[in-house]
């Protein structure tokens, strides 16, 4: 803390905790909001899910990769923000290692994250503005559409890309490994979750045969010649 003319005034390492925590909650405030928005438009227009796996593996996975997403960013904002911007001793105790660093390079990169994540929300935007009423957490609508444009026409999963890549941006923010642990958990499940959520696809008559020409036409799932 800084005392100007009886003024307390957050450090400089405050306002970056502060910046960051900002940016947090504006990420996970903006994937909520835009899920919600889009949830009710997806079934009015495109209609019900009317499959989901079965398997007890295609039901958890969903929810495994949702709380390994939430919970680093939700808890540092809680933690940090009562701390007042100042990383709890337990939370320090997870940061990335300093020694190949200087200070300002720490906080260089950190706000350099921050921007991205903004950056990132936009990309966020366009999957979302795509996919439209195709939303769904996993399985078929009543009226299934191959969305092919946009991010599509990259790769067929660009939403995981963007939680992939928002992770690792938490991580920078942070400047922790916790998010580095989501990220592995959140990785390994999009790895069982994907090949699922194709196979319903490819079930649906009205459909499969599309999606498979998709799929040889866009080969990368989640990132560009590489998976």
């Amino acid at each position: 803390m800084y005392y100007i003319a009886g003024l307390t005034l957050p450090s400089f390492a405050q306002t970056v905790e502060g910046l960051a925590v900002f940016t947090t909650f504006r990420s996970l405030q903006y994937v909520l909001s835009s899920t919600l928005a889009i949830a009710p438009v997806a079934k009015a227009e495109a209609g019900d899910i009317r499959s989901t796996p079965t398997s007890f593996v295609g039901k958890i996975v969903s929810p495994i990769h949702g709380l390994s997403y939430f919970i680093p960013p939700a808890t540092y904002i809680l933690c940090v923000t009562f701390n007042r911007f100042v990383q709890p001793a337990w939370m320090q105790r997870m940061n990335l290692p300093t020694n190949y660093f200087q200070p300002e390079t720490e906080i260089a990169l950190r706000i350099a994250a921050c921007a991205s994540t903004f950056m990132l929300l936009r990309f966020m935007g366009r999957i979302f503005t795509h996919l439209g009423n195709q939303w769904h957490a996993i399985g078929r609508r009543e009226k299934p559409k191959v969305v092919q444009t946009g991010p599509y026409a990259v790769v067929r999963h660009p939403a995981y890309t963007s939680v992939l890549i928002q992770n690792v941006l938490f991580a920078v923010m942070f400047w922790s490994y916790a998010p580095l642990v989501g990220l592995g958990i959140i990785a390994g499940a999009f790895a069982v979750k994907m090949p699922i959520e194709e196979d319903l696809i490819m079930k649906d008559s009205a459909v499969a045969e599309e999606y498979r020409t998709y799929k040889q036409r866009v080969p990368a799932r989640v990132i560009p010649y590489l998976w």
